[in-house]
This record gives C-alpha cells, sequence and structure tokens, in this order.
C-alpha cells in the first residue's frame, strides 16, 4: 500500500513529466549527513536587541565644533561677551558718563588720541571711549537679546498656529498682510515718536515688527511637514493638536529656528545703529553703540579724530559678523544629514 508521501511524490513526478520536466525526488535517506551540521541555539540571543548610541544634541554639537575657525570664533565671542558684562568691575574703569578734565588747567580733555590713560580716547566732550564702547555694547546686546528672543517666540507661536489650523489661516493672513504692507521703518518712526525714547521704547518697537518675517517662514516650513504620513497617524489616533505641533513639526525646524534667533540679534544691532543714526534712538546720555557711531560720524572728516568711528564700528562689525557667522555653523550641524 503507498503511502500518502508516494502518492504525492508520484502525482508531482506525473506533473513534471507531462510538462516535459524530470524532477529527481530526493530522500532524507539519500542526503550525506556530513555535509551539514546543526546550528547551535543560544538562549542569550533572544534577550539581545538592536542598540545605537546615537543622540542628536551630542551629533550636533560634535559636527559644530569639528570646524577650528568656529571655535576659535566661539571662543572669541563668549570672550566679549564676558568682558563686557565683568568690566564695570574691574579696578581702575572710568565712568561712561563722566566728563574728565585736566587737573592743571581744569579744562576738558577734548578729542584726545589713543594713549595709556585713555585706551581708546577721548570724545569732543572729554569721556573716555574705552568704557562708553563696552557701556554701549552691554546697551545694545540687551536690546539685541531681548528684541530677537522676543520677536521669535511671537512668531514661532503665530507662525505655528497660522500653518496648521486651517480656520485660522485667513484672520492671520490678512493681520500679517496689513503690517507687511507698512514699512517698517515707517511704522517704527511713528512708534518711537509716540512713545518716550528709551530701552524699553525700542524694544517694543522692534518686538511689534520682528515676529512678521519669522511667523510667515515657519507657517510655510509648517505646511510642507503637515500633512505628511505619521502627523496624518497622529491626527488619526487622536493626538491634539498642541502635541503634534511641538512633538513632530518643530524639532523638524530646530536648525531653522535656532539660524533666526542667532541673525535676529545682529539684526536688531543693526536696526538700533541706523534708528540712533537718524535721531530716532536713544537719548545722547545712554551710551549706546548707535549714539558712539553717530557722534563718530560728524568728525569722521578730521584725520586725526577718525577713531571716534573707527574703535565702535569694530565693536559692531566684531559682534555681528560673529553672530551670523556661528548661527550658519550651528545651522548646519542641526541638521541631520550631516551626521555621521
Amino acid at each position: 500500500m503507498k503511502t500518502l508521501k508516494d502518492r504525492k511524490t508520484e502525482a508531482l513526478s506525473l506533473g513534471f513529466q507531462e510538462s516535459g520536466f524530470q524532477e529527481a525526488v530526493w530522500y532524507p535517506e539519500q542526503v550525506d549527513s556530513s555535509l551539514f551540521e546543526f546550528a547551535g541555539n543560544d538562549i542569550t540571543d533572544a534577550e539581545r536587541v538592536g542598540f545605537s548610541n546615537y543622540s542628536y544634541w551630542r551629533s550636533t554639537l560634535r559636527v559644530f565644533l569639528r570646524s577650528k575657525t568656529t571655535v576659535g570664533m566661539l571662543i572669541f565671542l563668549a570672550c566679549v561677551l564676558l568682558f563686557t558684562v565683568v568690566q564695570p568691575y574691574i579696578p581702575n574703569q572710568k565712568s561712561p558718563t563722566t566728563i574728565h578734565l585736566n587737573p592743571q588747567t581744569n579744562i576738558q580733555y577734548r578729542n584726545v588720541p589713543p594713549n595709556e590713560e585713555f585706551w581708546f580716547g577721548t570724545n569732543n566732550i572729554g569721556q573716555d571711549l574705552w568704557s562708553r564702547i563696552w557701556s554701549g555694547t552691554r546697551t545694545s546686546l540687551f536690546i539685541g537679546l531681548c528684541s530677537a528672543l522676543v520677536s521669535n517666540i511671537v512668531g514661532i507661536a503665530l507662525g505655528s498656529i497660522w500653518g496648521y489650523a486651517r480656520k485660522w489661516d485667513s484672520i492671520l493672513t490678512e493681520a500679517y498682510n496689513v503690517f507687511d504692507n507698512i514699512p517698517y521703518t515707517v511704522l517704527r518712526m511713528l512708534l518711537i515718536y509716540i512713545m518716550r525714547p528709551s530701552i524699553k521704547t525700542i524694544i517694543i518697537v522692534m518686538c511689534m515688527t520682528g515676529w512678521i518675517g519669522m511667523s510667515k517662514y515657519i507657517r510655510n516650513l509648517i505646511l510642507i511637514h503637515r500633512d505628511r504620513e505619521y502627523n496624518l497617524a497622529s491626527r488619526c489616533l487622536g493626538t491634539p493638536p498642541t502635541r503634534i505641533v511641538v512633538k513632530n513639526l518643530l524639532p523638524q525646524l530646530i536648525s531653522v529656528i535656532v539660524l533666526q534667533i542667532a541673525l535676529g540679534i545682529p539684526a536688531a544691532i543693526g536696526s538700533e545703529v541706523f534708528l540712533t543714526y537718524i535721531g530716532l534712538g536713544l537719548p545722547v546720555d545712554i551710551p549706546s553703540l548707535g549714539n558712539l557711531i553717530n557722534e563718530g560720524r560728524k568728525v569722521m572728516l578730521i584725520a586725526s579724530q577718525r577713531y571716534q568711528i573707527f574703535f565702535p564700528m569694530l565693536a559692531v562689525s566684531a559682534i555681528t559678523i560673529s553672530f551670523y557667522a556661528l548661527g550658519s555653523s550651528f545651522a548646519d550641524a542641526a541638521d541631520p544629514r550631516n551626521h555621521k
């Protein structure tokens, strides 16, 4: 009597013969067992899982610090910021608002070129430029940091709502068109004329117009990532919109956000310098880089007094270039495609 296995083998052989093929049927007893060996079974292999020690921020920092130029510029900027803070507490430092007099003649030290006593010289009323430049740097950096942080936070928040919430799209679009069609310089001039010129006024005026570009930029990027598969899956699972924006969308824009914040600081400093240059900035009794450049502009045609504009311009250039370069480098390092 044929077994079930024999019948299946015979049927398979007949099928191949009818189609023109010959099949060789092999049985276990015909195989040489010396050609094979049993694979071992290790219980610990079942507990072994895939592991990666990849860290986004550690990889970003490693790529960012890979360039010696970036590290050097970072050290330079850190030293400048640190010295700006501690400079008033260093011994033998002069007051930035004190008018220095010659003890012998009781006459102001006007337009004294750089020397051992006045390292950066004096201005036309006898004030020490060294102290005024560091005091002005503190003022301008404070204005730049505050306005950049507030403007970017407001811009990111409004841009996220504008890009993700469809029902707010038309309202925020009209608000954007209203603010964007008004020249920023004219709007800032009107606001400064209405309010009393001060550090707080400058910050408020810059914040009222600084969010416009950031919100539009974030909105466009949110629209690119909003309807991708993982976000659609999150919505189907009932994930709240706030969590989707914070956890899914904004992490995709880290490099862009960091770059915009880094570029916003020198842009705010430049705006403060420009407003002071046209006579709408801080009062003359508050040292700032804008006031110092405006004072140096008046004497720049006199060869012996050009140092009064050279040193403030050097400070502005060093700070703005450092922030621009570091922001660009960090944005490149924050891109996961540059991680290895």
